[in-house]
């Protein structure tokens, strides 16, 4: 298969970092001296990460994927708002108008900063949502710290439990297949991006009507995270081995998946997730993309909140 079919997950970054963004943070967070001014919150090793807090009732708290922010869950956050739910979205160190801290960029340090952000909001009962990459952050959150403030979880097109093909999991993707995407994002991020941004919508599949301007606004929302902090997660995200992480999931879990996902297909990982997480519920969409959050936004939002109530 050729390499740009083989989980495009890079591509993930597209949908949500937020539209040329101001107020970006310094880059080093060491020399703060004050308190952090609401919307920010502060991590264990001094980065302030930028949040939306937006309603009253249930919170539900949302993680991006791969080198979004915030900002992709513009057609969710205002739905479930009106519904009488608390929605709150953050951007993950490096991206946004978090700080870009230069350190951190692993799943331990990711799922520690998801940990801050619910205790010092002093959030309980909480709803996670995550699309892609931050399904990884779930996982390894809910190993450290459990589920004690956690009620349920969504995981939509995940990339857990492991992408990579190894000995005991040759179904994965080889080594090179990744390498050789890493240094396409490392040689021309914008290229990049671009190639891989109408795969990520589901640009020509049957029944999707993606705008030229919708690809264009996540094109330039992907140039607003860190060059860092995205090289450093895409080779974090495409070699960690989540599978141990799946057993803390505890908690009622939904997971939604395209079958036409070309970034994370879903029999390596939809499926592989559901099956490893006892009582969990699978709900496949047909012909719907790894960027279903915009392209199935109506379906979506149903099933969200019908899962959050249930």
């Amino acid at each position: 298969m050729h390499r740009r079919n083989l989980l495009k997950t890079g591509a993930s970054v597209l949908a949500g970092t937020g539209l040329l963004t101001a107020g970006f943070r310094a880059e080093s967070a060491n020399e703060r001296t004050h308190p952090l001014p609401r919307p920010y919150i502060e991590t264990a090793d001094g980065a302030a990460l930028f949040y939306k807090d937006w309603g009253a009732g249930s919170p539900v708290v949302f993680l991006a994927g791969w080198g979004l922010s915030s900002d992709m869950w513009e057609y969710q956050m205002p739905y479930l708002v009106d519904q009488g739910l608390r929605c709150i979205a953050y951007d993950r160190r490096g991206h946004g108008r978090s700080d870009q801290p230069g350190r951190g960029y692993d799943y331990n340090t990711l799922a520690d900063d998801l940990a801050a952000l619910i205790e010092q909001l002093a959030l309980r009962g909480v709803t996670l949502i995550a699309h892609s990459m931050g399904s990884g952050e779930v996982a390894r959150n809910l190993t450290a710290h459990g589920t004690d403030r956690i009620t349920r979880v969504i995981l939509m097109a995940p990339i857990t439990p492991f992408l990579l093909k190894t000995a005991d999991h040759p179904e994965g993707v080889p080594k090179e297949a990744f390498d050789a995407a890493l240094a396409d994002l490392s040689s021309d991020r914008p290229r990049y991006l671009a190639e891989n941004a109408p795969a990520f919508f589901g640009a020509g599949l049957p029944g999707i009507s993606v705008s030229p301007e919708m690809i264009q606004w996540g094109i330039r929302m992907a140039l607003q995270a860190s060059p860092k902090a995205a090289i450093d997660t895409f080779r974090m995200f495409t070699t960690a081995d989540l599978r141990p992480d799946m057993r803390a999931f505890t908690v009622p879990t939904l997971i939604v998946h395209g079958d036409a996902d070309q970034s994370a297909p879903l029999d390596l990982t939809g499926r592989k997730t559901a099956q490893a997480i006892p009582g969990s519920h699978l709900t496949v969409y047909e012909g719907a993309p790894h960027g279903l959050f915009i392209t199935h936004r109506d379906r979506l939002n149903s099933d969200l909140l019908a899962f959050i109530r249930g």
